[in-house]
């Protein structure tokens, strides 16, 4: 009995788990977790998870078995598992892979055990989209209803297998160079193999759909290249900034057989519509007026494409789903570092784009030597005096601003400068007010929105190049920008509690570096103050991946800080 009261998990019938930081095996039990749970909170030592029928399926869907979790959870918890929460486990298992779409004779139709679908005619919302009822149960569907039939299975708790294939699109010839012949070291590594695989299934009709889950840097671009070439059709890929756009046709033309000739940029000054096209979310949403017509989202329909990259699934806006449930005929495959959906849209990603395929934690890469070793601290800076009255006088969103934008932070960044002097460094944060003075402060270039493409790619460049150490950004440098030498990031301030941007922005750190191997990401915080709430929240993702923050304070006055890390001892 003793033995079982140090055990590391609280399991609660309502599928919220507790992890205590000081039970046995916390690793282990934490690393359970990361399958088939999402962390939602941390008190001190406990981290608050809560298991859904959404990460249930996506771990089945990754190969999880329903009874390896159930024993899971035994093997660590505290106190003996609650009926409930075992039996919502098996039930939400259970409906995984009972419900099939599939074709016939050019007619789309839904088959299941006959008391299930005996179920779903209860459902209105569901029946609307039913053209005829078979035999054996059978309902033949609406086939321009297959997107929103399955998101509305989803969100009433049954999700389905589809296998009604997919349409080829037109074809293009287009093959993977084997790069090591010319230095480069180029070649599929195992894990983006396997993913590949998974995404394909050989061809089958159980393959074309489904979410990548790769850590920043480990080459999440290079799996849809392969993708792309293995298919051999037109592609479509939408990502979240030009800058983006351009890497992605620099790696095609890198690592494949295609010409410029064939690949079009669909985005900032360039409407090139190609065999393979890249355009961004903001192109595709731009509308002159609210209620206006989105002028480009024609682009789905302008070639017959017969792959869709969707970069950064996670980003994707309401607009572009809508378009997707229409092309499910079309192969879809999303690339992301975390699957988290601030807006509570998973099940969306999940019934439209598909389930998750492959996950690789940021540990299991970084122990590969795939990324860098990122030492993490949240450092605590006192709020100056001159901000003490409206502090207090603010309301919540103003308290956070105060905080946010506190001039204490700004000797911490001086003396981080200066311990990591000559490392190239990034200094990130939130409001522009607040970059400015930094930037002046500093006499260091600034980037952001309101910079025009081009010059960002000339401070990109100069960044990599060594001219420039030290480089101020805003959050347009939180997705998707390579810069493979930063050792260093600084913290100033976020978008309130966002786990997508604090993964984010660590991952700018994440390329593998020379010598040790190692990075460093400060966040500063001002004690006592809204913002502390945030930062936890902020954290949570990188915690559920086995990141640790170390927190230090700095001191109350804005004349010196009294911070040093301790060299090796935690990693972020």
């Amino acid at each position: 009995m003793t033995e079982r009261k140090e055990r590391a998990l609280i399991v609660q019938s309502d599928l919220t788990v507790l992890l205590d930081g000081k039970g046995r095996d916390v690793e282990e039990a934490r690393e359970l977790l990361h399958g088939f749970a999402e962390l939602l909170k941390r008190t001190g030592d406990v981290h608050t998870y809560r298991i859904t029928p959404i990460t249930i399926w996506n771990a089945l869907s990754a190969g999880g078995r329903a009874a390896s979790i159930v024993e899971g959870l035994e093997r660590h918890a505290r106190y003996e598992l609650p009926l409930q929460a075992s039996a919502s486990i098996r039930l939400w298992a259970g409906r995984y892979g009972k419900l099939e779409l599939f074709e016939q004779s050019g007619k789309l139709f839904l088959s299941g055990e006959p008391t299930l679908m005996g179920q779903l005619e209860r459902y209105a919302s569901l029946t609307v989209w039913m053209k005829e009822r078979g035999e054996s149960g059978r309902w033949e569907l609406r086939p321009e209803g297959r997107g929103e039939f399955k998101r509305e299975l989803t969100r009433l708790g049954y999700p389905v297998s589809d296998h009604a294939g997919y349409h080829d699109g037109e074809a293009l010839p287009v093959q993977l160079r084997d790069t090591t012949a010319r230095g480069r070291g180029f070649a599929l590594r195992d894990y983006q193999r396997e993913a590949v695989e998974r995404f394909l299934q050989d061809g089958s009709v159980q393959g074309g759909s489904g979410v990548v889950v790769l850590p920043c840097g480990t080459g999440k671009t290079v799996v849809g290249v392969a993708a792309l070439s293995m298919l051999g059709t037109e592609t479509l890929i939408l990502t979240s900034s030009v800058t983006s756009a351009l890497q992605w046709k620099a790696e095609l033309l890198d690592k494949t057989t295609l010409t410029e000739a064939q690949i079009g940029l669909y985005c900032g000054t360039y409407k090139q519509v190609r065999p393979v096209t890249i355009s961004t979310y903001t192109l595709l949403t731009h509308r002159k007026s609210k209620g206006g017509t989105f002028s480009h989202i024609k682009l789905f329909s302008e070639r017959d494409w017969g792959l869709i990259v969707y970069d950064e699934v996670h980003l994707l806006p309401a607009p572009v789903f809508r378009v997707t449930a229409s092309i499910q005929a079309t192969r879809r495959l999303g690339l992301t570092a975390t699957l988290i959906r601030e807006d509570g849209c998973a099940e969306d990603v999940y019934s439209l784009i598909g389930p998750k395929l492959y996950d690789m934690e940021w540990k299991k890469a970084e122990a590969g030597s795939y990324i860098s070793v990122v030492n993490c601290a949240e450092i605590r800076v006192g709020l100056h005096d001159s901000h003490a009255a409206s502090y207090a006088e603010s309301g919540a969103k103003g308290k956070l601003r105060i905080a946010a934008e506190n001039r204490n932070k700004l000797p911490v960044v001086r003396e981080l400068l200066e311990l990591h002097d000559g490392k190239p460094t990034l200094i990130i944060g939130q409001y522009l007010k607040q970059l400015n003075e930094i930037a002046e402060e500093l006499n260091a270039p600034l980037l952001t929105g309101e910079v025009p493409q081009e010059e960002r790619s000339a401070l990109y460049d100069r960044f990599k190049r060594g001219d420039v150490r030290v480089l101020i950004v805003s959050k347009v440098a939180n997705l998707a920008v390579d810069l493979p030498d930063a050792a260093v990031a600084i913290q100033v301030s976020g978008s309130f509690g966002s786990r997508q941007e604090e993964a984010q922005r660590i991952g700018r750190l994440l390329r593998p570096k020379a010598g040790n191997n190692e990075a460093w990401f400060y966040t500063l915080v001002t004690d006592g103050t809204k913002e502390t709430e945030f930062a936890w929240k902020r954290q949570l993702f990188m915690m559920e991946q086995g990141y640790l923050y170390e927190q230090r304070k700095g001191t109350q006055s804005d004349a010196q800080v009294a911070y040093r890390p301790k060299g090796g001892e935690v990693t972020c």
